[in-house]
């Protein structure tokens, strides 16, 4: 007999399967990177020296490129070269690859000249015969693996099922991004008793691997047990909201079951916590002794101009709704007047504001509200009660405040600042996102997505 049990540990099953999925085509990525990275170098040098020389050549440069070379993995990944539209070989795309390949020329180049002392190298001419090899090679790896995830024998064949509003975006994204490995070949609104035999043989004759189920359609007895009896003949069957996050990491929040929210998210994780704390105490200690000198400078050009405070001290709402005072140098005439959303061309920022909000310096006063334990590195950006009254109209808004709020967070690298109920709504889905996959090395990938965030998105 058909039970609810049955059919969710099935589509966790199903639902893990096809996240791995998506992650080993990047760890396949990855690694053709890293032999490609390897095999370029080898190609310099026989190109250079010849190959009575190579073995010495070899010797001298392999310490000091592979060094290098994990700088360029991780400025790849800076430059979403990793992500799921990796492959897509549109101008965006070949932009930031070739974006990458002279960011990573350039910053070999300095950690050339600044470890010589320990590389005893300071390759000119090799480093640009490799970058160039590099940068070939990688790209037809890239073209070839675009083909093969593309091709027909790969691209798996996908029935959905529902009425969610989200159904449409999701298939315009797949269509577009075939890279992926999704094909949709049908979407099917109502599922009703008369045509399951005809849905059976359209599943049949079009090879369909794959059933996305929305909520709607699975509070449906009659449905949801065509659906199992699927299952059970070897036909993947997921839950729309898992997949549609799986996709775009985030979670669509009119898809969201309540009682699947409290199984998944676990707030009191003792060990993750006690050293997520430790993290933040360290870091910030270190980054106030290194940024010190920019803190009192800024302090003092804000103190020394007509308009007052230096720092502006906000009360925000965090962990557990516990309101508290945020501070960020004063970047505006005055703290705290007009609108609540900054616009573009605000009047209300001053020149040397604009200065430090482009360089985000404005924020580095919060590495106080670290320190002291009112938010973290990682986390939902804290909002004003103004702000946080408003999106409490927002379905399952409050889930943020489960947590400690962050200096940066999912959100923050993945979309732009909000300035509508309509853009809040979006920045929640990731915060959820998040709040549900919390780990030591999500933090660590947003702190590293952080980095591109500063210097480059603006």
């Amino acid at each position: 007999l058909f039970t609810k049990l049955e059919f969710r540990n099935s589509k966790k099953y199903n639902n893990k399967m096809e996240f791995n999925s998506l992650n080993f085509k990047k760890i396949i990525v990855i690694f053709g990177d890293i032999a490609i990275l390897y095999s370029s170098l080898a190609l310099t040098l026989l190109f250079r020296y010849g190959a009575a020389n190579f073995e010495f050549s070899l010797n001298s440069h392999l310490l000091p490129f592979s060094m290098i070379f994990a700088v360029w993995i991780l400025i790849f990944y800076l430059f979403n070269l990793y992500s799921n539209k990796f492959l897509k070989h549109d101008i965006e795309a070949i932009k930031n690859f070739f974006l990458a390949i002279i960011t990573n020329i350039a910053f070999s180049i300095f950690l050339f000249y600044i470890l010589e002392p320990i590389f005893k190298l300071t390759p000119k001419t090799n480093l640009l015969i490799f970058a160039f090899i590099f940068a070939a090679f990688n790209y037809i790896w890239r073209l070839f693996l675009a083909k093969i995830f593309i091709s027909k024998g790969l691209i798996k064949r996908i029935l959905i099922i529902g009425e969610s509003k989200n159904i449409p975006l999701l298939a315009e994204y797949l269509e577009k991004n075939p890279q992926i490995g999704y094909e949709i070949i049908f979407i099917i609104e109502n599922l009703e008793k008369e045509k399951f035999d005809a849905i059976r043989k359209m599943i049949a004759q079009n090879n369909i691997e794959i059933i996305i189920v929305d909520n709607k359609t699975k509070k449906d007895s009659l449905a949801i047990k065509f659906i199992y009896n699927l299952l059970l003949s070897g036909i993947k069957i997921i839950d729309l909201s898992d997949f549609y996050e799986s996709i775009f990491y985030k979670v669509p929040i009119e898809d969201i079951e309540e009682s699947r929210l409290i199984e998944q998210i676990t707030i009191n994780r003792h060990l993750y916590d006690s050293i997520k704390r430790f993290i933040d105490v360290i870091l910030s200690l270190i980054l106030i002794i290194v940024f010190l000198p920019i803190i009192i400078l800024i302090f003092i050009i804000n103190k020394t101009t007509p308009s007052k405070p230096a720092i502006c001290r906000q009360k925000r709402i965090g962990k557990n709704d516990k309101p508290f005072i945020l501070q960020k140098f004063r970047s505006m005439k005055e703290c705290g007047n007009g609108p609540l959303w900054t616009e573009k061309n605000d009047n209300r920022i001053t020149a040397f504001g604009k200065f430090i909000r482009y360089t985000h310096l404005d924020e580095l006063p919060q590495l106080f509200n670290i320190l002291k334990g009112d938010i973290s590195f990682i986390g939902p950006r804290p909002e004003n009660n103004e702000l946080v009254e408003m999106y409490k109209q927002l379905p399952y808004y409050d889930i943020r405040h489960l947590i400690k709020p962050g200096l940066t967070g999912w959100a923050q690298i993945n979309y732009k600042p909000s300035a509508s109920i309509e853009e809040a709504k979006e920045k929640l889905q990731y915060d959820i996102y998040y709040i549900k996959n919390q780990s030591l090395f999500l933090d660590l990938l947003i702190l590293i997505k952080t980095i591109r965030y500063i210097f480059i998105s603006n």
